[in-house]
């Protein structure tokens, strides 16, 4: 393997490796103004860059999945596919409140609210449906 490589599964060399590195770089920036924003979500902006750093650094990828803060919650994830009680409730309510802020705040029209609101509703039913725990805890 050439110096600089990585290895296989990477876009290295592609055109798009920087851009699948840039964007695991905003959504690990995102993701920890999520740990002192109770609106944004963490998890999901971690998830995303952890996709990106599997195409773009395989350094980077190890560093966010073995991460001691969040690296536990990606594991069970990648393992066992759960997301926390904590994570559906903070889910939930950012939902909510965003709907609110629509249909009250900004006042949008019905049909947008209603657009909005069924996309909700797909993401909550998908948060909702996955386990809590992995199996045997």
């Amino acid at each position: 393997m050439k110096q600089g490589q990585s290895g296989a599964g990477e876009a290295e060399g592609s055109r798009f490796r920087f851009v699948f590195m840039a964007l695991g770089f905003v959504c690990v920036g995102l993701g920890m103004l999520g740990v002192f924003l109770p609106l944004l979500p963490t998890t999901p902006f971690l998830l995303v860059a952890l996709w990106a750093f599997s195409r773009s650094s395989r350094r980077f990828h190890h560093w966010l999945y073995t991460h001691p803060r969040f690296g536990p919650r990606l594991q069970e994830w990648h393992e066992h596919g759960t997301v926390p009680v904590k994570v559906k409730v903070s889910a939930l309510t950012a939902m909510a409140v965003s709907l609110a802020l629509l249909a009250f705040v900004v006042r949008v029209k019905w049909p947008v609210l209603a657009v909005a609101a069924a996309l909700m509703l797909v993401g909550a039913a998908y948060v909702l449906s996955r386990p809590s725990r992995p199996p045997g805890s």
